[in-house]
């Protein structure tokens, strides 16, 4: 789950991952634009873009349990953005309208993500001339988040070794432990990498 997770790429043969990275993510960002624009009442437009985002991924051929799979990660954030609209008047069209477009929105960015490299990405965002700072944060993040997951398996499979009591007050104290446990490695190790990169010849 956590390489699926941490490196969503689906690779197949297939028009859509054959299109350049820097032709999709200018695809994807037109469209996200579109569904944030539109008015709310725009059903039929939310239902062209949907079968728009439906086609491509047929054409991608990325297994459809899979793109769901994803998307159900993700759609709890979604609901609960959304439901706090519920309190002010005409909630219930708010939240809908919300729910449609963050889905959407949602949607075109797994489709992306599938059927792109990370890699590929940040090669487009180079070349869209996105401040290099950021995109130097993109990728030491994509390349070290890996080593945090692994990191936050051994804590947690040493503190499990190492406890024999129960309870769910344990468990959030135990949680609580390998989250400061985590937060204090990853701040030594990010001092370790900003010290190698200085030494390296490497500025912000």
């Amino acid at each position: 789950m956590n390489a699926r997770l941490l490196s969503p790429y689906e690779h197949r043969s297939s028009v859509v991952h054959r299109l350049p990275a820097l032709a999709k993510m200018t695809a994807v960002v037109a469209l996200v634009c579109a569904v944030v624009l539109l008015p709310r009442g725009a059903g039929m437009m939310y239902a062209i873009l949907g079968a728009t985002l439906v086609a491509g991924a047929a054409l991608s051929r990325v297994p459809a349990r899979h793109l769901a799979w994803r998307l159900l990660m993700l759609e709890p954030f979604v609901l609960g953005v959304a439901a706090l609209s519920l309190f002010q008047p005409h909630g219930g069209a708010v939240f809908a309208a919300m729910l449609i477009r963050s889905t959407l929105c949602l949607f075109a960015m797994v489709l992306l993500a599938s059927t792109t490299r990370f890699t590929d990405l940040l090669a487009a965002l180079w070349r869209l001339r996105v401040p290099a700072l950021l995109v130097t944060s993109l990728a030491l993040m994509y390349r070290y988040l890996s080593l945090l997951v692994d990191e936050t398996t051994r804590l947690q499979r040493a503190r499990r070794s190492r406890t024999f009591a129960e309870g769910r007050a344990f468990a959030w104290r135990s949680s609580a432990a390998v989250a400061a446990h985590l937060f204090v490695r990853t701040s030594e190790r990010a001092e370790r990498i900003y010290d190698a990169m200085c030494a390296r010849g490497w500025r912000t």
